[in-house]
């Protein structure tokens, strides 16, 4: 009973399954049960949960000294997906189970205290892992389905220890668990048409989702921001597979993954305006991903953008240029993917009545100036479109038409997209480097945009960022180049915001 048993299990950095040895000895000593190898509370509560799982299904710790070694010892280990391991180590230990079986599989579940097993985070990550290594997968039963994504791995998915352990010796057969079919899935929030007059917020929100492009909307309360922003998840087309696979990934490791299918649909994150630096980008006790990771290939929808905390607000500036966020600690650097999609929208001040005739702000234009003056001009440099949303009066909205179906304005994306991807480089627009800018720009729309970033004081960054909304409007038109007037049509999105100085 003194040799050690061996059980393959992760922990989790990032997005990235690190392999980690669960290693058990039973020595003769007094009783004992612990836990080494820099284990979290979670972790160390293990030991409960394990003992009180083996009594359900009718077995009992020997009464010696049972150690259990969490390799590599330098490792933080943290989460309670460390219970299955722990379990089926004792149960190797004791001889209760095959060692050399149990050497071709890593695992990971949560115990409950009658033996059942419970869903954990980070299970596709681990199955793709645990494939790279040639090993198999015990998970939780109803994430069977989420491991099989991983592909060539042999995914065991009981649904409580007894089954397990009756599959390993030889009495009970699991079988494997199906792939979801990964079939499109049809928007069902608001639609376009339901958006009466705002042509021009209309066409910006459709050259923001063509071109995937920063979009900040500004208005009074009610002129319809946010009715706008909810609707841009409609425009977008579905993930590619291997899109989705890369957003799954953040999700399965927040522990977001239902059903054990991937998400097919681009993510749309609206945090709260009291979101901490945290809840952003990432971070806290476990470094788990934050919304800006969550909205990963998607639309982070920030509301009353002034209002979120400053530091939130300057934490957002790195990852809008690099598509990635790094939580540093003294131990450790993790990194998740945050190639996301910023719409923001603001009132022109506190009040809300900037600029409106009818109920005109008492505290103009000193109000607006100091609510807009807590956005940074970096960050305002990092957004591709700005339009101010006028509310519609009640004898025209009465009047106005129905606008076009969401269907046919996400056509017309999906078709910018499609030429957007077939010239071989970006994924979007918004992600196109100025090399692949360039080709294809008319002479007289370099001209204009070389005359227009020395009246408007454009950055390098603004430059490049205009071209590629620019890029976006001739892809949405169907042309080959970018002509003069697609590039008139993008400055004239990026001007500054009225009330600052």
């Amino acid at each position: 009973m003194s040799a050690i048993a061996r059980v393959q299990t992760f922990a989790f950095a990032g997005i990235e399954a690190v392999p980690v040895e669960v290693q058990v000895q039973i020595a003769p000593g007094l009783p004992a049960f612990l836990v080494v190898g820099l284990p979290d509370k979670a972790v160390g509560e293990s030991r409960e949960r394990v003992r009180a799982a083996l009594t359900a299904i009718g077995l009992s710790l020997p009464p010696k000294r049972v150690i259990i070694n969490l390799a590599p010892a330098d490792l933080t280990k943290e989460g309670s997906h460390f219970d299955l391991p722990i379990a089926l180590g004792v149960l190797a230990a004791m001889d209760v189970l095959p060692r050399d079986e149990l050497a071709d599989f890593a695992a990971l579940g949560e115990l409950a205290l009658d033996g059942t097993l419970a869903p954990v985070a980070g299970v596709l990550p681990a199955a793709i892992a645990a494939g790279a290594r040639e090993l198999g997968l015990v998970c939780p039963a109803r994430q069977g389905p989420e491991a099989a994504w991983a592909g060539q791995v042999q995914v065991l998915a009981p649904p409580d220890l007894p089954s397990l352990i009756n599959h390993f010796r030889g009495t009970q057969l699991l079988e494997a668990p199906g792939v979801p079919a990964l079939e499109p899935e049809p928007w069902r929030g608001g639609d376009m048409a339901e958006v009466r007059g705002q042509e021009s917020a209309k066409r910006a929100l459709e050259i923001a989702a063509a071109g995937g492009h920063n979009l900040l909307m500004m208005g009074p309360p009610g002129a319809g921001k946010s009715m706008l922003a909810a609707r841009m998840p409609g425009l977008l087309p579905d993930l590619t597979p291997a899109e989705a696979l890369e957003v799954s990934l953040v999700h399965s490791v927040a522990g977001m993954l239902t059903d054990g299918r991937l998400l097919r649909r681009p993510p749309f994150r609206e945090p709260h305006h009291s979101a901490s630096v945290a809840a952003l980008v990432g971070g806290g006790l476990r470094a788990r991903p934050g919304e800006i990771s969550l909205a990963h290939l998607g639309v982070l929808f920030l509301d009353e953008w002034p209002e979120f905390p400053r530091p939130a607000l300057e934490a957002l500036r790195q990852p809008m240029e690099t598509g990635r966020t790094t939580i540093s600690r003294a131990n450790a650097h993790v990194t998740y993917p945050a190639r996301f999609q910023c719409v923001a929208a603001m009132n022109p001040c506190r009040c809300g009545h900037l600029g409106d005739p009818a109920r005109e702000c008492a505290r103009a234009p000193g109000c607006g100036q100091d609510y807009q003056m807590r956005l940074s001009g970096p960050l305002l440099d990092r957004m591709d479109l700005t339009i101010e949303v006028q509310p519609i009066a009640a004898t025209e909205l009465a009047r106005a038409p129905a606008g076009e179906p969401t269907a046919a304005v996400a056509a017309r994306v999906a078709a910018a997209r499609d030429r957007c991807r077939a010239r071989g480089g970006a994924r979007c627009n918004a992600e196109a480097e100025w090399a692949e800018l360039q080709p294809g720009v008319a002479p007289d729309a370099v001209a204009l945009l070389e005359t227009a970033a020395g009246r408007l004081r454009l950055s390098t960054r603004g430059q490049v960022r205009a071209l590629r909304v620019a890029r976006s409007i001739a892809d949405l038109a169907g042309a080959a180049h970018v002509a003069r007037t697609h590039v008139a049509e993008a400055l004239a999105f990026r001007h500054r915001l009225p009330g600052r100085g």
